[in-house]
């Protein structure tokens, strides 16, 4: 095979060859002149200029034939290269620089690397294709795929060393996205998505430099702005994406993490209660800390990075983000200011990319290092102290939606924590000695995690499980001896069926997780035996999950352990009993000790010891394989039938799993286990016939045939084929046609036989030679014999013999080397990991004789059918096509498909070259021969066709993969005639039944799947799609042993099928697409005209049929589209529907639109045919050709691209080295000229559209618009004057539906027309966004004067006109840029028209009559059609501005006074709602259309325009029309510069509230006005003094709509009075740095505001005193508290919340309690209660929160109502659970001494909400706290309930009071350790002074009267109740004594 090499490795390898020798000499090639690639031929590059971190796997060496040279792959990647770079260079896009960006992927993806040198020009060339303006948008998708797959592994270049890259074009980019009004006018048009933006972003933010961080800053911050939220979650959103999260060099003047995060902290303290933000900083922050890790100049402490405030804050806000519900308390976050994110919402992280739990979890680890660990408030001490104040939600009975995010949490700190660890270990992280991971931080890690990880591991849902078992993995792997001893004290008790099934599943996958990990550690590899054998009983038919389980269990001990015998002879054990003895002392020794049992085998065992009890325990593997099959026999025998499996069901999972788990299993047998297992399974299947379990049982024999294939086949072959002879000889099995689809029970036997026979000859080598004569007679005897459902095995089983002789694959599952094996397996080997480089594997590469033997069966085969074939289409056939039951049917069929089973068998053996038809010439001198059809496309040659092809289908490089056969051998030719005999053939066939049996579907299936075999299996077998097939196996299979931060640490046979993937890849690189020979041609026709055949089914198998044929036939699609086209013509002519449903799903649901759309020789007339089939009369039809549109048909005729600015430089960089400048100036000519004509094909079509849809019907001219625009409108060109007059006269058709198209149409005219204006009259100033502005200024900042923002200010509220509009909110709120944009307020009239624009202008004019005006009024005037289009319509308005500014400019027929009246018309008597809406359309457009105009026009226009507005808001609302005039409003203020409508808000700011109006609904409407000005002019709002003092003067107002507008309003103005201004960015990070490391605080309140609030409360107090309590009716009490609490609501609800945090303790609070206690005003009750219920969520600064937990402390023990002190509780737990991060240690002891003591309060409610409240708290505090306060309260209550017995009753007596006081105190007693008991609701086994204090409380308190017994029996019953599940542990705890108490009182009253 050696010296074959060449010869066979296609002709490519002489082409490659070529291009080497023409160099010349190889120096030449060294290129050490020329610029370009550098690369030395020889491999003289090391590796170490390609990658930093060597290949794991050695992918070449492994393969069984020789890979090319590293010269003959670098000559491809040349080739690639230059034609890349000659594509770019001609702007040929699509398809040549699309296409020779996928070869050069296809070349990575072979495994081969590039020099880091030519990586970084590649890298900067696709960033800079990706962001090309002008470029097509599915073209900069390919070159974006292209940049991340360059730039996604971190060991290829190192960020800020190898590459830098420039952020400012990604910023444009997400500028234009998400701040419109900053870019230049109408670009959004021709944006991307901001998916792809952000994913761009994700690859590159790495690259970009730290050194430009300062600049970074400097330009984005300042966009920052809360006045208009949006503009927050813009920069913060911007920020995440592009920030590089590197430390910058050591330099002064250099940004370093502490100089700028104290910034980021006041930022994040802006937002409040905004989910999305924390997410956001958790990102940012956590990727800081992964990036900091390294490096040395960046100061590293106990809390990473960060400091201890920061540290804490952190915490805090991931207690927040977990939702874990707290008492009674409200969602920390508010869902409303996530909303108003706005665009901003395009910059969130993908939540399924980057998961939450991710970043947390880079947080947290990349933070420890060794300081951590005796440092309290450390990382690590705040990670355990959460998980321990959290754990009870881990538990599986308490679920809730926090389930998935705790679990995700934990399974990402695992994963991260292992990769660190594993990486810093292997040198890979070079993290400063001092920081490194060491073994005690290691130890501390897992023992935070490992109780909350048990506890998850039994959850009951899915996901979370998931998450656990990868922990469990993770830290059985970093820490063996301290989880698996627990895990296996769990696991037993489970396998052996002593709990709840749920729990056993869990068992099982925990143990298929950590089978590996334990199978490697000293002690814990005894138990690997044991707990084998108590799986088995896992394996049970009523059960599958449980069986899929346990298979995966055992095959995971499979991959990691040999099942060899390892006694010796003279060992005292030579069988099982001393490691049975071990085990059971072990479990015994573990129930003993329970959950938290410690055992360290490396210390407890030596190793004699260990070793003995491991040898005793291999004695048991034959026993147990016995018994293992035995049980899987019987689980086979219960199988369902094969028809009732669904696909996807247990059944079908557990028949896949069975050879997956049986597989390693067999190869790891010793030999005489190995015989054993052959014979059990040898007699069962020579012995029964399952005929349900036939395939499962095949599966077993190939598994067991793969390891040995020897001794299977040497028992296997005789015994089956004798069995098949006799089932024909003697059961007449087959004999005669059987119609239908199931098996005949007298076949059974015979077809179990045949499969078992198919399964043991596929993939194992060439162990079948000595069998080959067997084999083909067994064949051939049986093609003679059979008939009926037989055959289909048959030919199956010689598809499998074919695959078998033919296919290269590896035949090698043994877990060891053959050098190991030979030594003989002993202890030391189990669990041994083997490195790749160490790997030899045995190939299976066929030798001649096997190709020999191939070839003759498979002649011998297609000669039968070919004979039988030709019989029945001949004139008198064997069976007669009239015969009953399809006879003849059955039978065509079946031969059909035994042709194409023996043609995919045998794909691998033909040659692309020969099967399209081209005889294999000789490369020519110049090496061209691979590239001959790169220049003549012929198909190309037409202009027209923009490149039709489809890029998958373009000639391609080809490497080696080890073909077999000679070139023009004579076997060669031999087969290859063959196969073309079958194709003509199967022509035949087609001919014929289409002829006669037109009707017959059966044979057309069969014959369309021949067809689309013979066509796509040339060279590879691509209908089984092998590769994805092995790859998602092999994926499944590592899951078990796949370890973060190692690489490939799999067990033997995994590396093995590894390398069978390698080749596999490389055999499907190669069979891509081919050309096409004329029988291909012939039969893709045939395969077109049955795609519109009259029979759905035959429709149906038809295309996808001619799907597959296409996308492996270079250049077929032009081919059959004409044909197609002029069949769906004819269909559309006759009404002929089937055929018409036909060609739309043909032409419009496959691969061929986009070819069409791409070709405009066929374009138009699909167009047109298209649009005709929107009348054709039938509702199927109707409904498949509307959704046609979705498929890319509504693209068709929109403008290529045509002018792309490509930065030259960066293409210059991969310049070859000859001169190609001839080639590339004809290509580029060549593009250009097509360009021109598929342009003015697009005119025409446009043209003929309009004709067509003058006067049809309304269905068609709707179709016709979408085209019309999308081919009619460029801004070269504008528009044909026929479009225009559709347009205008459209927009007021009779039908609704067309006037909606026709008015966008009018919009979009009007559009081109102002952007080609604007833009110089040219299409390439438009791309290059060089517009000429006249009306935009560009101010800068003078942030020297110290009153520069106060003079700003000022300007909104001075009455002069200013020199320019400000109209965006953002400039100056948070810090001055440099400058910002703003509109002159003079405007200059925009004249500059040139005579294109300006003949449509006047076009246009000319067509606006008044009567098209009164139409288009009395349109908008009508009812709506449905409710949900009952609204301001934006599109109406946005139409009129247009047309008005054109009326306006005198350009049109209708004038000024025209439209005067007509508003008067349609306005009439504004008593309907209607009227309402039109006029507030026209108004708003009105009025916004002279904006921009000069100052003349614009006041005359305002001057009509702003009174009709103004009459209708004094008077004209009412509840249905309000909301047309608001959006009018809106639209005309919102966004824009106050100033530019002081009209309006003149008279809005003029409101006062009028007491004595009884109209509530006018009021309220004003008010509404007012704040929603206020709202759209932000922080530029100046007038709010007067309005204030309006409204808080009447908060006590009677109407309750007038009340909450006030309320809302109030909050309004104040939240937008807060700015920053800091005069520039620098300033502001300086001093948020030398405030404090979490920043200034923000929010903070004036003392006007200080007064005005405490005035108010005061009145409120004052009121409350006048009220008489108990009264009816509203006072001003109950309405002044109504309103202030709505403005409370406001603002707690919002992120300024903060601002009222110093109001809680003395002014808010007790003013709550009192409003909830007005039982005769629920509402005021209801809206107390959610205002107080707000106070613990906002966020404290640590140490601010004092006076709030005093004043809570205070008021419950001192306030006289008991529903108040009851409240206070609610509060007090919330606060103590948000802030357990920050509330220092004498605020902690307060609250539980106070809780403490309310459990003695005298009310019974509050006594009991104490208690439950104290259980609440101690379950959430870290254990070192939860100690010290068990400790302290537990005496203290044991010893008040000894003091206080119950008072003896006398009888007559009155009871004194002194015993009651003594009956509360005991019962505070009982309660407190009722919440004793209670906070620990499911720790098993219970802690140790658990049950002394039941028993306590049973035997002394459980028969007292009244509430104090009610109270311990209900506590004593809870505790039984969480603890079912667990009780037969927990109870042991307890002394029989103990229990006998407890049973006293649990137990009576079931016998009472």
């Amino acid at each position: 095979m050696e010296d074959g090499a060449l010869t066979n490795g296609r002709s490519h390898a002489h082409f490659l060859q070529n291009i080497l020798q023409n160099g010349g000499t190889n120096e030449a090639i060294s290129r050490a002149t020329s610029p370009g690639m550098s690369f030395g031929v020889n491999g003289a590059d090391s590796e170490q200029q390609k990658r930093y971190r060597p290949r794991t796997y050695p992918y070449f060496k492994l393969l069984p034939y020789n890979v090319e040279e590293e010269a003959e792959r670098n000559a491809a990647l040349e080739e690639i290269l230059k034609q890349l770079y000659i594509a770019i260079k001609a702007e040929d896009i699509s398809p040549g620089a699309v296409h020779w960006t996928r070869e050069l992927r296809g070349w990575l993806n072979l495994k081969f690397e590039i020099t880091r040198t030519l990586r970084v020009k590649l890298v900067k060339l696709y960033y800079m294709l990706s962001l090309a303006p002008g470029m097509d948008y599915a073209a900069t998708e390919r070159f974006e795929s292209m940049f991340r797959v360059l730039t996604k592994r971190k060991h290829y270049l190192k960020p800020g060393e190898d590459l830098i890259l420039d952020w400012r074009p990604l910023w444009k980019e997400i500028k234009t996205m998400v701040l419109p009004n900053e870019m230049a006018t109408h670009q959004a048009g021709r944006k991307r998505s901001h998916k792809n933006i952000a994913s761009m972003c994700t690859y590159a933010y790495q690259y970009f430099d730290p050194r430009e961080r300062q600049a970074m800053l400097d330009e984005i911050l300042p966009y920052f702005s809360t006045s208009e939220i949006t503009g927050a979650f813009i920069v913060m959103g911007a920020l995440n994406m592009l920030m590089p999260t590197h430390p910058a060099p050591n330099e002064p003047g250099q940004l370093q993490p502490q100089d700028y995060l104290p910034t980021f902290f006041h930022l994040w303290a802006l937002v409040n209660r905004s989910k999305a933000f924390d997410v956001m900083f958790f990102d940012i922050f956590s990727r800081l800390a992964r990036d900091s890790l390294t490096s040395e100049h960046v100061p590293f402490s106990e809390y990473g990075i960060y400091t201890k405030d920061q540290s804490d804050l952190i915490f805090t806000a991931l207690l927040r983000l977990t939702e874990i519900p707290v008492g009674q308390a409200t969602s920390p976050y508010i869902q409303m200011i996530d909303l108003g994110a706005g665009l901003g919402m395009y910059l969130e992280r993908d939540k399924k990319k980057n998961p939450l739990g991710y970043s947390i979890a880079r947080w947290i680890v990349m933070s420890m290092s060794p300081a951590c660990i005796d440092k309290p408030g450390s990382i690590l001490s705040n990670l355990e102290g959460m998980m321990e104040s959290i754990d009870t939600f881990f538990h599986p009975s308490n679920q809730g939606a926090w389930t998935d995010m705790l679990a995700q949490i934990v399974f990402h700190l695992v994963d991260f924590f292992v990769m660190r660890w594993n990486r810093e270990q292997s040198g890979e992280l070079d993290t400063p000695a001092e920081r490194r991971i060491n073994d005690a931080l290691k130890r501390r890690f897992v023992l935070s995690l490992k109780e909350v990880m048990f506890m998850g591991l039994f959850s009951k849902k899915a996901k979370p499980l998931n998450y656990f078992f990868g922990a469990i993995q993770g830290l059985a792997y970093l820490e063996p001896h301290l989880i698996l001893p627990g895990a296996l004290q769990r696991f037993y008790p489970s396998l052996q069926g002593l709990v709840e099934v749920h729990r056993t599943q869990s068992s099982l996958c925990g143990l298929q997780m950590t089978a590996n990990v334990m199978s490697k550690h000293k002690g814990l590899r005894c138990h690997v035996t044991a707990l084998l054998a108590l799986a088995l009983p896992g394996i049970d038919a009523n059960d599958l999950s449980k069986t899929q389980h346990t298979l995966n269990f055992i095959q995971s001990v499979a991959y990691s352990i040999p099942f060899v015998n390892l006694t010796r002879e003279h060992d005292e054990f030579r069988d099982t009993t001393l490691a049975i003895q071990w085990v059971q002392g072990e479990m015994e020794r573990m129930e003993r000790e329970g959950p938290n049992v410690e055992i360290d085998y490396r210390t407890e065992l030596t190793d004699e010891a260990e070793a003995d009890i491991l040898r005793s325990s291999t004695a048991g593997f034959g026993e147990f394989v016995m018994s293992l099959l035995g049980k899987v026999f019987t689980l086979l025998e219960n199988l369902p039938e094969a028809a009732r499996v669904r696909s996807g069901s247990p059944e079908e999972a557990v028949i896949n799993t069975l050879p997956a788990a049986l597989t390693p299993l067999f190869a790891a047998l010793s030999p005489e286990n190995f015989d054993m297992a052959l014979e059990k399974v040898a007699t069962f299947v020579g012995g029964h016939v399952v005929h349900q379990a036939r395939d499962a049982m095949a599966f077993i024999c190939n598994a067991l045939c793969k390891a040995n294939p020897g001794k299977t086949l040497k028992i296997f072959i005789p015994m089956l084929v004798v069995g098949i002879r006799n089932e024909i000889d003697y059961n007449e099995a087959a004999s005669d046609r059987s119609a239908g689809t199931d098996v005949l029970p007298r076949d059974r036997a015979l077809v179990w036989h045949i499969s078992m026979l198919s399964m043991i000859i596929v993939h194992v080598g060439d162990s079948l030679m000595p069998y080959k004569k067997e084999l083909f007679d067994i064949a051939l005897y049986m093609q003679e014999k059979c008939r009926g459902i037989p055959t289909i095995h048959v030919s199956n089983y010689i598809h499998h013999l074919l695959l078998n002789l033919t296919l290269i694959y590896p035949v090698d599952g043994a877990l060891y080397e053959p050098n190991i094996i030979e030594r003989g397996v002993d202890v030391s080997d189990w669990g041994r990991t083997l490195e790749p480089n160490e790997l030899t594997i045995n190939w299976h590469h066929p030798s001649e004789e096997e190709v020999k033997f191939a070839v003759e069966l498979f002649e011998s085969q297609v000669k039968t059918a070919v004979v039988r074939l030709s019989d029945l289409i001949s004139d008198k056939p064997s069976i007669s096509r009239k015969g009953k039951n399809k006879e003849w049917s059955d039978e065509v069929s079946r031969n059909l498909s035994q042709l194409r089973l023996i043609i995919s068998g045998i794909a691998t053996l033909f040659d692309p070259k020969k099967a399209s038809g081209q005889s294999d010439q000789v490369a020519d001198q110049n090496g061209d021969s691979l590239m001959e059809d790169v220049d003549s496309m012929s198909e190309d040659d037409n202009p027209l066709a923009e490149a039709a092809e489809d890029a998958e289908t373009r000639p391609q490089f080809h490497y080696r993969a080890g073909y077999l056969l000679e070139k023009n051998s004579e076997v060669y030719n031999h087969l290859h005639k063959l196969r073309e005999d079958v194709g003509y053939l199967l022509s035949k066939i087609h001919t014929f039944l289409t002829d006669q049996q037109e009707d017959d579907v059966a044979c057309f299936t069969a014959l369309y799947s021949a067809y689309r075999t013979w066509i796509t299996d040339v060279g590879n077998e691509r209908s089984a799609h092998t590769l994805e097939r092995v790859t998602r196996l092999y994926a499944s299979d590592i899951r078990a042993f796949k370890i973060s931060g190692l690489r490939k640490v799999y067990p033997r046979p995994l590396l093995v099928r590894r390398a069978g993937i390698y080749h596999f890849q490389r055999a499907k690189h190669n069979s891509s697409a081919r050309h096409k020979s004329d029988l291909d041609k012939r039969l893709l026709l045939e395969l077109a005209a049955s795609a519109v055949s009259l029979y759905a089914e035959v429709r149906v198998n038809a295309q996808s049929a001619l799907e597959a044929a296409l996308k492996s036939l270079i250049g077929g699609r032009p081919l059959v589209i004409p044909p197609l086209l002029s069949t769906f013509k004819k269909a559309l002519e006759t009404d002929d529907f089937d055929r018409i449903k036909g060609s739309l799903y043909t032409l419009l649901f496959g691969s061929l639109t986009k070819t069409i759309s791409k070709d405009w020789r066929f374009a138009p007339e699909l167009v047109e045919l298209y649009i005709k089939s929107a009348s054709v009369d039938k509702p199927s039809i109707q409904k498949i050709s509307g959704q046609a549109l979705y498929g890319g048909l509504a693209e068709f005729g929109k403008s290529l691209e045509h002018y792309i600015v490509v930065n030259q430089s960066l293409v210059q960089e991969i310049e070859p080295k000859d001169d190609w400048t001839q080639k590339i100036d004809s290509r580029h000519d060549f593009i250009l000229q097509r360009r021109k004509k598929v342009e003015a094909k697009k005119a025409d079509l446009a043209l003929k559209l309009i004709d067509i849809s003058k006067n049809s019907h309304w269905k068609i001219a709707g179709r016709c618009a979408i085209f019309i625009l999308n081919s009619g409108l460029r801004i070269q060109t504008l528009a044909p004057p026929s479009l225009v007059d559709l347009a205008v006269n459209g927009a007021i058709d009779d039908h609704p539906g067309l006037r909606n198209s026709y008015a966008e149409a009018f919009i979009r005219i009007f559009t081109h027309i102002e952007t080609r204006a604007i833009y110089g009259h040219s299409a390439e100033k438009y791309i290059r966004e060089e517009e000429t502005p006249i009306n935009k200024v560009e101010v800068t900042v003078r942030s020297d004067e110290p009153d520069w923002t106060e003079n700003f200010l000022a300007g909104f509220a001075s009455p002069d006109l200013p020199e320019y509009f400000v109209d965006r909110d953002f400039p100056g709120w948070l810090a001055w840029g440099k400058s910002f944009k703003a509109m002159k307020a003079r405007p200059e009239e925009f004249t500059d028209f040139d005579e294109l624009e300006t003949s449509l202008r006047n076009q246009i004019g000319g067509l606006l009559t008044r009567e098209w005006y009164e139409k288009y009024f009395a349109y908008m005037k009508q009812e709506p059609r449905d409710s949900s289009s009952d609204r301001f319509r934006v599109h109406n308005a946005a139409l009129l501005i247009q047309t008005f500014d054109l009326t306006l400019s005198g350009l049109s027929a209708a004038n000024f006074e025209d439209i005067k009246e007509l508003v008067k018309t349609t306005f009439e008597d504004g008593t309907d709602k209607h009227q309402h809406r039109a006029t507030s359309e026209i108004i708003a457009a009105l009025l916004m259309s002279v904006m921009g105009r000069p100052i003349e026009v614009r006041n005359k226009v305002w001057a009509y325009g702003v009174p009709i507005l103004l009459s209708v808001f004094a008077d004209g609302l009412t509840p249905e029309n309000i909301t047309y005039w608001m959006t009018c409003l809106h639209m005309i203020i919102g966004g824009r510069d106050p100033r530019q409508s002081r009209e309006i808000f003149d008279k809005l700011v003029a409101f006062r509230l009028d007491m004595n109006s009884n109209a509530a609904f006018k009021e309220s409407s004003k008010v509404q006005l007012l704040e929603f000005a206020i709202q759209d002019a932000g922080w530029h709002f100046r007038f709010e003094k007067p309005i204030l003092q309006d409204f808080i003067a009447h908060i006590d107002h009677p109407y309750k709509a007038v009340r909450e507008a006030i309320g809302r309003t109030i909050a309004s103005i104040y939240r937008t009075r807060y700015f920053e201004a800091f005069k520039d960015v620098k300033t502001l990070l300086d001093d948020n740095k030398a405030a404090s490391s979490i920043g200034i605080k923000p929010y903070l309140p004036t003392n006007d505001f200080t007064t005005t609030l405490k005035d108010v409360f005061s009145r409120l107090e004052v009121w409350r005193g006048e009220r008489t309590p108990g009264q009816q009716t509203p006072s001003s009490y109950t309405s002044g508290s109504k309103t202030v609490l709505l403005w409370l609501d406001t603002t707690l609800q919002s992120y300024e919340c903060t601002q009222l945090l110093d109001y809680f303790p003395d002014v808010f609070m007790e003013q709550l309690l009192h409003m909830m206690d007005v039982k005769e005003d629920p509402e005021l009750q209801r809206l107390a209660y959610q205002v107080y219920r707000h106070l613990p969520n906002i966020p404290f600064r640590a140490g601010e929160d004092d006076e709030f937990i005093s004043a809570l402390i205070r008021i419950g023990k001192v306030s006289t109502s008991w529903h108040q002190r009851l409240r206070t509780l609610i509060n007090m737990q919330v606060i103590y659970f948000r802030r357990i991060f920050l509330i220092r240690p004498a605020q902690q002891q307060a609250l539980f001494d106070a809780v403490a003591d309310m459990l003695e309060d005298t009310q019974h409610e509050v006594r009991m909400g104490a208690s439950t409240t104290l259980a609440g708290m101690i379950r959430c505090s870290p254990v070192a706290l939860r100690n010290n306060i068990l400790s302290s309260l537990k005496t203290k209550f044991v010893e008040a309930l000894q003091k206080n017995p119950m008072p003896k009753k006398r009888p007559g007596a009155s009871t004194p009071i002194s015993n009651n006081q003594q009956v509360i105190r005991r019962h505070a007693a009982v309660l407190g350790l009722g919440a004793l008991v209670n906070a620990f609701p499911y720790a098993t086994p219970p802690p140790e002074w658990m049950p002394e204090i039941l028993a306590m409380l049973a035997s002394k308190a459980a028969n007292d009267a009244g509430a104090i017994g009610k109270t311990v029996k209900t506590i004593l019953a809870d505790f039984k109740k969480t603890r079912q599940d667990t009780w037969v542990t927990d109870q042991k705890y307890f002394t029989p004594d103990q229990l006998e108490d407890l049973e006293g009182v649990l137990w009576k009253s079931y016998f009472a």
